[in-house]
């Protein structure tokens, strides 16, 4: 069929497209604005029925809602985390770490552009890197809270992949409680469909998953059928999960992969007998003191799985709460909320010779001192989101954002964390 046959006859166009068509005297152009705005059409028309099908269709939400952003907190159904009484959180709000940021050399590594810290500005800074929210915890005392323009506090902001830091948290204490045997247990005991697959599915364990270590295959394609494409936008990400393929003996590579946590969260939804949210509010938001309730992102309505790679959603503040627990050992208030070793493990340099030797449990590690003294880490996240400890500065730093803004953010917050105990000379010396 030609084109011109199923082209919208001139009669039926609006009344002013016609008049302006009756202006083009050359048949030649006439005709191709009549295929111009045709085409137009069609655009139109699929773009609409695509939009209407990001609720159960993942090419759909590839094509719409494109790259992954800060507003999808807003297109993915999610299911509440419900929060308690808020644990105390001293405020002293001060210009330290203004004056702290002052005293960042560009100069002094970590690839910051000299431009961005013009003037040592730090309120101006964090508006140009697309920062929405900054905040210290130093010494147990909020004391520095800043948020963007038209940002409110009590607004929940997403974390993407900080996500998987609380995935991680609830597997310690899923263990802690019975639920859960050990890392050492293969995935099978808790997924045992898969090895229906792939028998050698057996031999990939929770402590391959958690350190990225499994050997499943995953490649970093931007196409709508990728593997980033399928464990982000999948409307049932546990068919996903299950899709899973081996592509080698687990133990040997880290490769960053997207498939590992959401065989994790099925693992924890089956053990426990909980939604996650459910189970993440019993036993890790209520206890933890969070003054708000949270939300974790789901696959769509009907599958309602949480999206265990990156949908929780929470104010600043609470990530604060989250990752000052760590940084006293997951203690909150006098009271161990998550297992002590289990704090340590997560969030320290394996030494064993392990692939994922500075990412451990879901938990970036950066060594910063001695060997054997307490390492930095971080749970982080796509376009910027970070939740830093520096546990030898007694510092926790949260940073949200649209986007990474040029950036190195560990290397900024751990350096942040060091100039917060005051400028190094004689008179910091003990």
């Amino acid at each position: 069929m030609r084109v011109t046959q199923i082209l919208i006859p001139i009669s039926k166009l609006p009344r002013y497209n016609k008049l302006m068509l009756r202006k083009i005297k050359n048949p030649k152009v006439r005709h191709a604005v009549i295929i111009l705005v045709a085409i137009i059409g069609i655009l139109a028309l699929t773009y609409g029925l695509l939009f209407s099908l990001t609720g159960r269709s993942q090419f759909a939400r590839s094509v719409v809602w494109f790259d992954a952003d800060v507003g999808d907190i807003n297109r993915f159904p999610s299911r509440v985390i419900e929060a308690s009484v808020s644990s105390d959180l001293p405020v002293a709000l001060n210009n330290k770490t203004s004056e702290a940021f002052k005293r960042i050399d560009p100069a002094m590594g970590g690839g910051l552009d000299p431009t961005l810290v013009a003037g040592g500005d730090l309120d101006a800074f964090l508006t140009r890197t697309d920062t929405t929210a900054f905040l210290v915890v130093k010494d147990g005392v909020l004391v520095n809270e800043w948020y963007g323009e038209n940002i409110e506090r009590e607004t929940l902001q997403t974390s993407f992949s900080v996500s998987k830091s609380f995935l991680s948290t609830l597997i310690g204490i899923a263990i802690d409680q019975g639920h859960i045997g050990s890392l050492d247990d293969p995935i099978t005991d808790y997924v045992p469909e898969l090895l229906d697959r792939d028998p050698q599915f057996s031999s990939i364990t929770l402590k391959n998953l958690i350190t990225m270590s499994s050997g499943l295959a995953y490649e970093d394609q931007k196409t709508p059928w990728g593997d980033p494409a399928k464990t982000y936008y999948s409307p049932d990400l546990r068919a996903t999960g299950l899709s899973a393929v081996i592509d080698e003996a687990p133990g040997k590579t880290f490769l960053y992969n997207n498939y590992n946590p959401l065989l994790l969260g099925m693992a924890l939804e089956r053990a426990t007998d909980q939604k996650v949210t459910d189970y993440m509010s019993d036993v890790l938001w209520k206890p933890l003191g969070a003054e708000a309730d949270a939300s974790w992102s789901l696959d769509s309505v009907s599958s309602g799985f949480e999206k265990m790679e990156s949908g929780v959603n929470a104010r600043p503040i609470d990530f604060a709460r989250f990752g000052l627990m760590f940084a006293n050992d997951g203690i909150v208030d006098g009271k161990q909320v998550v297992p002590e070793q289990w704090v340590r493990d997560a969030t320290s340099v394996d030494t064993t010779g392990d692939p994922s030797e500075n990412y451990q449990n879901f938990w970036w590690v950066y060594p910063t001192g001695p060997q054997g003294s307490p390492t930095d880490f971080a749970a982080q996240g796509n376009l910027g989101q970070y939740i830093y400890i520096a546990p030898n500065e007694d510092t926790v730093i949260v940073r949200l954002g649209r986007d990474e803004g040029g950036v190195a953010w560990p290397w900024l917050m751990g350096t942040l964390a060091r100039q917060l105990n005051g400028p190094p000379g004689p008179q910091n010396t003990p």
